[in-house]
């Protein structure tokens, strides 16, 4: 662009109306550069991207500018042998995703397994002690609040039997120790132990559950599946079924019951245990923008959008459908975008839908979390909108009569 100077004066008054719009234009062209283009736009011709991007190469971030991948069979074929990456693998793409942009620190894999799967009584609890043939060391039945209670200590008190260790051990421990202290004092004892109230040991459900709360450990195995019913379910509208979060003893592990509904994954459905945190989290993060020329019919009326992913799927026509389809009269269908910002390495994608055949390319290639669909314009809408943003310029340099002289810069 050349600047004006005190000594560059341009004279129109002697050009003809075309030779003048035309000076006219070709003027304003110069001013304004490239931002006589208004809106966004990929270059038309370039098969990289104008931006450089932090691409990780051997464990070190460079910068670099993204080459465009056509979205063609060869594109198609090489996705679908990572299919499970996206979906019912515990190392999925969302998984990834989510705990890139969150900073969290969610494990891979699942917590190793307990030690034993019995209930072990623990302070608070309740025990139920029978003895029979001796209704006086028997708690009646039905009557709980006389039950024999686990102190804070972890002991409880029995006759005959004195201080007894109940904390920390299976109810067949206990039978055992009390059968063998009141052997001492009666013939053939008959004696039965069972928990009458379970106090001691909880886990919490929390996040996009119908029925957040705390859920008490039984004599039954409470499993993750198990705990999430008895929550009233998720809430499957909002609830991000990839990405459930255990925490226990300070660490937190994922697990993705979406495998364990529909993959029959069942190392999923893990048993959880006293202090267990259960959080099912929301799919805001599992959303695709759909930009640029969108809408239906030739009005114009572009919106951008954001669409979620239903169970964290979407192809990118559904995406395309569900963000208003491409409008027919300002789209170039032939330059659909796919930007996706990666976990270590951004990608470019280009879909040419000139024939609509090429959807069912473009049905078979997934989307993943955060992708940004981007439809461009056509260049007789880009042309259009050059006018119409020069055209009153134009109509008031016309209005002048006689000489005409643009002097931007006077020195002094």
């Amino acid at each position: 662009m050349l600047p004006l100077t005190e000594n560059r004066t341009l004279n129109i008054q002697n050009q003809n109306s075309p030779q003048k719009a035309l000076t006219l234009l070709l003027m304003l062209i110069s001013l304004s550069g490239c931002t006589i283009v208004p809106g966004m736009h990929m270059s038309q011709f370039s098969n990289q991207s104008s931006t450089e991007m932090p691409v990780s190469v051997n464990n070190e971030t460079i910068l670099k500018k993204l080459n465009i991948q056509t979205i063609n069979a060869q594109l198609i074929v090489a996705k679908e042998k990572t299919a499970s990456k996206r979906g019912l693998d515990s190392n999925n793409v969302a998984n990834l995703n989510v705990d890139y942009r969150l900073s969290s620190n969610t494990i891979k894999g699942l917590p190793p397994l307990d030690d034993h799967s019995q209930y072990w009584v623990g302070p608070r609890d309740v025990l139920g002690i029978t003895v029979w043939e001796h209704p006086e060391l028997t708690i009646p039945a039905g009557d709980l609040s006389s039950g024999t209670f686990v102190g804070e200590d972890g002991n409880i008190f029995f006759p005959y039997a004195g201080i007894v260790k109940a904390a920390d051990r299976p109810v067949e421990d206990i039978r055992a120790e009390l059968t063998e202290k009141l052997s001492r004092y009666i013939e053939q004892v008959q004696l039965d132990v069972r928990v009458t109230s379970y106090r001691s040991q909880r886990v919490y459900v929390v996040g996009e559950v119908n029925k957040a709360g705390t859920q008490s450990v039984t004599d039954i195995p409470l499993t993750v599946l198990e705990a999430i019913n008895g929550a009233g379910g998720v809430k499957s509208d909002v609830a991000d079924l990839r990405n459930i979060n255990l925490t226990r003893d300070g660490k937190t592990y994922g697990i993705n019951l979406l495998s364990l509904y529909e993959g029959g994954a069942i190392n999923q459905n893990i048993i959880l245990k006293h202090g267990d945190v259960l959080n099912v989290p929301d799919n805001a993060i599992n959303k695709v923008f759909v930009l640029g020329e969108t809408g239906v019919g030739g009005t114009g009326s572009a919106r951008s959008r954001s669409v979620l992913m239903h169970m964290g799927r979407m192809t990118l026509t559904e995406a395309l459908s569900e963000g208003g389809g491409v409008n027919q009269g300002t789209a170039d269908a032939a330059r659909i975008f796919v930007f996706r910002a990666g976990i270590k390495n951004p990608e470019i994608f280009q879909l040419n839908s000139q024939s609509p055949d090429a959807l069912l390319l473009a049905d078979r290639f997934p989307m993943e979390p955060r992708d940004v669909v981007y439809v461009d314009r056509n260049e007789g809408t880009r042309w259009n909108q050059i006018i119409e943003q020069i055209q009153p310029t134009i109509t008031l340099l016309n209005a002048f009569d006689g000489s005409l002289k643009v002097q931007p810069f006077i020195g002094q």
